[in-house]
Order: structure tokens, then C-alpha cells, then sequence
């Protein structure tokens, strides 16, 4: 018996040693392992990565900015049904263990042993838990240092925050591969619209269980190139969501009869159009927050833009400047390839191809006949990227080729060709030759009372270059900037009945320039005339005498209130528009006159909030008073209050808006009088028709419409802004205003309107004359005068030494 006592009290301390240098040796390693562990309390105010999204007025998506793809959903915003698919899928005992599973080793291990030698991925038993602590704290490197620094995290994490915060970093953290090119998918909620266009919400058991069955293996699991691998793996997760009573067994059988049911989403038509405005948000969010809050802030931009207003302006546009190109004939094909003996299809589908000139398409050209040529069109990729094997044929014939002064088809195409083409609506299976037009232009659309830009075109494509002639490019406006001496003019004492001389002028331009001689358009004088027939006609030696008389300095500071300059020369060549300024700034400028003169400053952003919600920007500046009243006390209604600088009388805007209406009527743009709206605005032609524009706007609308070569050289020696500029405006304002009503311009009070000798400026006896608009205490002149005559009223007026500043610039600035 003290034998039997004695080997037991042996294996008993032996057993206690055992157990004290197994515990020394256990925390001997988690001491060594635990040294360098990170600081979890980082994970408290973890803000992971997200995407920066950019949504129209409308609410549809333009935009999207980020290094990872990635939405962040909190746990309370995630279904059930996703939650019961990844616990199922990942660990099922998640809501029970402690960080570590071991009935999930004892598994793993289980499986991993029968299934050796068969050459099969081996199961792991890592938690949720501790993928998370490898995903935020651990290299990805398989050894069982890592593991074991795994585990540790793991448990620490379990004690500090709850389950169902590790479950909501987890699934916004995790990465689930790209159902298409440039859709690497982030969390679960950018996962859900990339591979099935919904939100988490609106996903169903099969969608839910493929999108669990991702975090495995994502390329492995590709929808369409491992499309049967993938439905193995989905049906998987089905059958564990059923096991672990999520899911009725005859929902799950149901379920895994279905197809993947996966559908990337694709560019939507306001993207592609909304290129240039998108950009430009992406620069102004940049500059503003700079590039890391840019990609990984999650921003909600609120843009100005509407997208049906935004097509109606890239289509005006293009259509304006393929107008212009085509009337110059066909240059030829973009290239030649070589097809013989070779599947065109393949050949072409590598070629790059512009993705926001639909309807155009890219063809190559597969035989000629005479009079007709068989194209062969671009092939289209599918929602996974993968170009479609499916041919399409057209035909180009006659009728197709009208515009490039060929004679025959195959005078303007051969084999092998490269062309851009359009299908033709009105004959099916035949198509139009286009080409890429090498002028260029951008347009603007404003609201006048808020600046919000509700389209911003910057070219013919952002594809093919990025430079937004509505905001980069810096040209002379020409006559397009003379409203502003005007109203300068208008302002400070002159009246829309003020003679001015309209005859030949010479200014000293210093010592050493010589003279500055300035012509009108048609290089003829008209003597003395009123202000409205300045602008209406477009005079330069009325605009340089007004100029003049007013004083640059003056008119150079009007040019910075109303935002079109920042310090314009006060030389006289300016008042002609020889200065450079931009679309966007022009278009800004003309919204102040048919505002009342009220400073707008233009925005393409509405609203910016954080990843919170809250709001970090907003363009509206309005102070609301008795807003924030926390309840109703028979306090007056409240209103907001308009802050907004005067930078112009509102009865002088009204003049301008007047005298601008007349330009349309019968003045230098009545090519725009066929929308048949009341309309307003002012063409400017620049030396040597290098540029063309047309501002102008309707009651609720401005807009501005530059054309030119990005390297300068004249659109043609007889060019002006009536001819190319005002087309594309008058295109734009047809289908904008078309379910407007006809909204004459606002008079407002205070103003009088008298009948006047449109000759004269004096006031018109019985019913002949027009209707000219008056300030109170002003009236047409009783007398005839003329500001700029030598004395007679209408000799020549010639300019001393001085008499008109040093500098002139580059030609005559403004011509028509």
C-alpha cells in the first residue's frame, strides 16, 4: 500500500512539476509573443478606407473615388440574412467562443487528416476574430509565430469590444475580389452593388451566400471564370445556413438551383457624359481636402449638375463642332491595319476606343465595292469586361458619306481602314462616316440666382483629353466682354439713349509702339449712334471711345466685381476683349446681369458630408431666420435672408438685359431667335476668328459657348461667333426651354420705359421708335449730343498722345 502511495505522491509531483514548467514555458512564450502586440484601442476609432461618391441633383451616381473600393455599413445597418451567411460560412460558433475555437481546430485538423494526399487546399480554423487581428494587425505570412501571435490578438480583442463590433469591422474590412475590371470590392456593401447593383438590403438567400462565399478565395471564386467552382462554394454555404437553422431546407434546396445571378454594375449614360464635371469635382475636393481625404474619406458630394440638362449640352456642343468640322471635308482614316488571313474581331477589339462618344463606334472597314463598304464595328465588351464575340456588320453607302465631298465610298475608305461611325436610326444596318473633329469648345449652364452649374461640357471628349476648356483654358473673350464696359457705362451716369461716335480712331500707344488703329468688323463707320446700337451691332470704335470716356481703371474694376477678371490692364485694347479669361468665368459674369446684379459664385458642389453624415460644406450661404426655433410661438414665418453682394444697380442690369435682348432681335445673333423664347446674350469674334463665343441666357438660364483650336490658328477668315458659336447656344436653349413657358425677362421697379428714336436717342413722337428702358430721374435728352465728336457731332475724333495708355496687347482684341 505506501508502495501504490508512493508512486502517486511520484506521479502527483511530477506531474506538478510538469504543470508548473509547462505553465513557465506557456507564459514564457505569450510573454515573449506579447511583447510587441499592438495597441487594440486603436481599433475604438477605426476609420477604414472608404470611397468618395458623387451623386447628381437627381440622385444617380457620377462618380467615385478611392484606392479600395469600399462602403462602410455599421453592424445595426446589416440584414440578418448577410450575417447568418457569413457566421455560417466563416465560424459558426462566432457568438460562443472566446477568440479561439477549439471544436474548429479539433475540426480543421480532423478534415486535414483524412483529406491528405489528395491534394486539396487545407482547412483553416481561424475565427472571424482572428481574421480580423490578422487583417489589422498581422502580416498575411503563414507560420505558427504567426499563428500564435494570431490567437493572442484574438483573445485580447474578444475582451475589449464586443461581438458584434469585431463582426462589423470584419465585414466592411474584408476583401471580396472584382466581378470587372476596376471593381475591387471592399466590405459587403461595396461588394453587394458591384457584383448584383443592390444594396445589402436588397440581396437575396443565393446572392447572400455567394457573397459569404468570398473571403475563401475571391479570384478562386470568380463569377465567370470559375463559374462552377464558384456555385460549388455558394451551395456550400447554403447547405451551412441551413444545417445551422438560418434557412429552411427547402428555401436552401430552392436557392441553390439558381444561377449566380451576378451582373457588374456598368457606366451609367451620366457618367459617360459628366466626365469633365466629375474631374472637375475631383480636382476641387482634392485642393480642398486634399488626396487622402479624397480616397479614403468617405465623402458624399451633392454635384449641381443635372444629368438631363448635361446631355443636352454635350450633344449641342458636339454636334456644333462636328457642324464645323465636317463642312471641311474628310482627313481620312484614324489608321490602317493589316487584317489579312486574321479574326478582325480579335484585331480591332484590342484597339483603344473613346467610351463617351456614343453612339459612335469604331470600325474597321472589311471590303469595298464602289459605291459601298462592309464595316466591320468595334466589338463591345460585356459586364465582366470581356469582349463580345457576336459580329456586327454595317454597311456604309453613299448617304453615309454625303458630307466629305467624295464622290464615291471607296474614294474616302479602303481595307483596313480605322474609322468612327454612326449606325444610322433612320436604316437599319447602315452607318454614317464621322470623324474625330479637330476644333474644339466647352459650354456652360447656370443657374444666374445661385451659380449652381447645372452642365459643364469641357470638350468634345474627356477621353481623349482631360483639359477642360471650361475652366483651364484662358482665351479672349472678344466682344463677348463688352456688355461689361457698357454696364460700366450705365452705372455711372450714361443712359441706353447716349450718343456715341462711331467713326475712325486713333490711339498713341507711347513711345516706341506707335498708333493703335482699331476697326469695326466690316471696316465701316456708321457715325453717331446710341449705346444699344453698340452692343447690338458689336462696334469696336464705339466700345474704344465709351472706353475711353468712362476710364479703363474704372471698367477694370466692374470686370473684377463681376468676377471675369482678377486685374485686368486698364488699356483701351481690353475694353475689346483682348484679356483672357474663361467659360465658366464669362458665363458667371453675365448671371449677375440678368440676376438684378446680385454676386453669384459659381459652384459645381451643392453639399459635402463626411463619413457620418454630417455636413462639412454648402454652397448656399443663406442665413435663415426663426429656423432654428424649437417651437411655434405666433413668431413671425420663417425666411431667408439674401446676403449676397450688389455689384451692380439692379435697374442698370435691366438696361444691360434690354439692350442684350435687342442682339438676338435684330442684332449680331438673330440666328438664336428661332428657339422662341425671350433670350438674351452678346457674340464675340476674336483677331483672326481664333476664337468664337456666345454668352447669353433666358430668364432662369445662362449660358456660355466657347469654340477654338487648343493651339490657336483661325477658324476661317470669314468665322464669326453668329456663325459657329450662337448655333450651338441656340441648339442647347431648343431642347432646354422646350416645356418652358415663354418667361418674359423680370423689369424691375423703378424702371420706366419710354419710347425713343432708335437714331436719335431722343424721344419718339406717336407709335414709331422702341422701347427704351430709363432709371428714375433720367430721360431721354432733349438735345442732341454725342460723346467722343470733335464739335460738330460727327467729324472724326482723333486721340492725342496718351489719350489712350501704353499698352495695346496682341491685334484688336473683340472684332464681332
Amino acid at each position: 500500500m505506501r508502495f501504490i502511495l508512493r508512486i502517486f505522491g511520484w506521479l502527483f509531483a511530477a506531474g506538478a512539476i510538469a504543470f508548473v514548467v509547462g505553465a513557465a514555458i506557456a507564459g514564457g512564450l505569450i510573454w515573449h509573443y506579447s511583447r510587441d502586440l499592438p495597441d487594440y484601442a486603436q481599433l475604438r476609432n477605426y476609420e477604414p478606407p472608404v470611397m468618395t461618391r458623387v451623386h447628381a441633383g437627381d440622385g444617380s451616381l457620377i462618380a467615385e473615388y478611392a484606392r479600395e473600393r469600399r462602403l462602410y455599413l455599421p453592424i445595426q445597418a446589416v440584414p440578418k440574412l448577410v450575417v447568418d451567411a457569413y457566421i455560417s460560412a466563416e465560424d459558426k460558433n462566432f457568438y460562443k467562443h472566446v477568440g479561439v475555437d477549439p471544436e474548429g481546430l479539433v475540426r480543421a485538423a480532423i478534415s486535414n487528416f483524412r483529406n491528405r494526399g489528395a491534394n486539396r487546399r487545407p482547412q483553416g480554423a481561424s475565427t472571424i476574430t482572428q481574421q480580423v487581428a490578422k487583417n489589422f494587425f498581422l502580416s498575411p505570412e503563414q507560420s505558427i509565430e504567426r499563428k500564435i501571435r494570431e490567437a493572442l490578438v484574438a483573445l485580447k480583442l474578444e475582451s475589449t469590444y464586443s461581438k458584434d463590433k469585431i463582426l462589423e469591422l470584419y465585414l466592411n474590412e474584408i476583401y471580396l475580389g472584382a466581378p470587372a475590371p476596376g471593381q475591387g470590392s471592399y466590405g459587403i456593401a461595396a461588394a453587394a452593388l458591384n457584383y448584383f447593383g443592390k444594396s445589402v438590403h436588397e440581396l437575396n438567400l443565393q446572392e447572400a451566400a455567394y457573397l459569404a462565399a468570398l473571403p475563401k478565395a475571391p479570384t478562386d471564386l470568380h463569377p465567370f471564370r470559375n463559374r462552377d467552382r464558384a456555385i460549388e462554394r455558394r451551395n456550400y454555404v447554403i447547405d451551412r445556413m441551413v444545417e445551422n437553422g438560418y434557412v429552411k431546407r427547402e428555401e436552401g434546396e430552392a436557392a441553390k438551383k439558381q444561377p449566380l445571378g451576378v451582373n457588374p454594375r456598368t457606366v451609367s449614360p451620366n457618367q459617360i457624359a459628366a466626365g469633365y464635371f466629375a474631374e472637375e469635382i475631383r480636382r476641387e475636393l482634392q485642393d480642398r481636402y486634399g488626396e487622402k481625404k479624397l480616397l479614403e474619406g468617405g465623402l458624399s458630394v451633392r454635384a449641381t449638375v443635372d444629368p438631363k440638362i448635361q446631355l443636352m449640352a454635350r450633344k449641342a456642343l458636339v454636334d456644333g463642332l462636328v457642324r464645323f468640322d465636317e463642312a471641311r471635308g474628310w482627313r481620312g482614316a484614324i489608321q490602317k491595319l493589316d487584317i489579312g488571313g486574321k479574326e478582325w474581331g480579335a484585331v480591332v477589339g484590342e484597339l483603344p476606343v473613346l467610351g463617351d462618344v456614343a453612339p459612335w463606334r469604331l470600325a474597321v472597314v472589311l471590303e469595298v465595292n464602289g459605291d459601298s463598304a462592309r464595316l466591320g464595328l468595334h466589338p463591345l465588351r460585356d459586364n465582366a469586361g470581356h469582349l463580345n464575340k457576336e459580329r456586327q456588320i454595317l454597311t456604309l453607302a453613299a448617304d453615309g458619306i454625303k458630307w466629305t465631298r467624295r464622290a464615291r465610298v471607296s474614294q474616302a475608305v479602303s481595307v483596313g481602314d480605322i474609322v468612327y461611325v454612326e449606325p444610322m436610326d433612320s436604316r437599319p444596318g447602315f452607318a454614317r462616316l464621322r470623324q474625330l473633329p479637330e476644333v474644339n469648345g466647352a459650354i456652360v449652364a447656370m443657374d444666374p440666382f445661385s451659380g449652381r452649374v447645372l452642365a459643364m461640357v469641357g470638350g468634345f471628349s474627356h477621353d481623349q483629353s482631360e483639359f477642360n476648356r471650361a475652366t483651364q483654358a484662358l482665351r479672349q473673350p472678344g466682344s463677348s466682354f463688352k456688355p461689361f464696359v457698357y454696364a460700366t457705362a450705365l452705372d455711372n451716369g450714361y443712359t441706353p439713349s447716349s450718343i456715341i461716335l462711331d467713326a475712325p480712331i486713333e490711339v498713341d500707344q507711347g513711345p516706341g509702339l506707335g498708333m493703335w488703329r482699331p476697326e469695326n468688323y466690316d471696316g465701316k463707320s456708321t457715325g453717331p449712334r446710341t449705346l444699344r446700337y453698340g452692343i447690338q451691332f458689336s462696334k469696336n470704335l464705339m466700345t474704344v471711345r465709351l472706353a475711353k470716356d468712362v476710364g479703363m481703371p474704372l471698367i477694370a474694376e466692374y470686370a473684377r466685381r463681376f468676377g471675369v477678371y482678377d486685374d485686368l490692364q486698364p488699356v483701351l485694347s481690353m475694353s475689346l476683349g483682348a484679356g483672357e479669361t474663361t467659360v465658366m468665368r464669362m458665363t458667371a459674369g453675365y448671371s449677375m446681369l440678368v440676376n438684378g446684379g446680385k454676386r453669384i459664385r459659381p459652384t459645381l458642389i451643392d453639399r459635402i458630408q463626411d463619413r457620418t453624415g454630417s455636413t462639412i460644406f454648402r454652397h448656399d450661404q443663406r442665413v435663415c431666420e426663426g429656423c432654428n426655433a424649437e417651437k411655434w410661438a405666433n413668431q413671425q414665418e420663417p425666411r431667408l435672408i439674401d446676403n449676397r453682394e450688389q455689384v451692380l444697380d439692379p435697374l442698370t442690369a435691366y438696361q444691360m438685359v434690354s439692350i442684350l435682348e435687342s442682339v438676338v432681335n435684330a442684332g449680331t445673333a438673330t440666328v438664336v431667335k428661332s428657339v422662341g423664347k425671350p433670350l438674351a446674350g452678346k457674340t464675340g469674334t476674336t483677331n483672326d476668328a481664333k476664337d468664337v463665343w456666345f454668352v447669353g441666357f433666358s430668364p432662369d438660364l445662362a449660358v456660355g459657348v466657347y469654340m477654338g483650336f487648343d493651339k490657336p490658328k483661325s477658324l476661317g477668315t470669314s468665322a464669326t461667333a453668329g456663325q459657329y458659336a450662337a448655333p450651338i447656344f441656340r441648339d442647347f436653349m431648343t431642347v432646354a426651354l422646350k416645356e418652358k413657358p415663354a418667361t418674359p425677362f423680370r423689369v424691375p421697379a423703378g424702371i420706366k420705359l419710354i419710347r425713343v428714336d432708335p437714331r436719335t436717342g431722343m424721344r419718339a413722337g406717336g407709335e414709331g421708335g422702341i422701347l427704351e428702358a430709363f432709371k428714375p430721374g433720367t430721360a431721354p435728352p432733349d438735345s442732341y449730343s454725342v460723346i467722343g465728336a470733335a464739335g460738330d457731332g460727327s467729324a472724326p475724333l482723333n486721340v492725342g498722345p496718351g489719350g489712350g495708355g501704353r499698352a495695346v496687347g496682341s491685334g484688336t482684341g473683340g472684332l464681332y
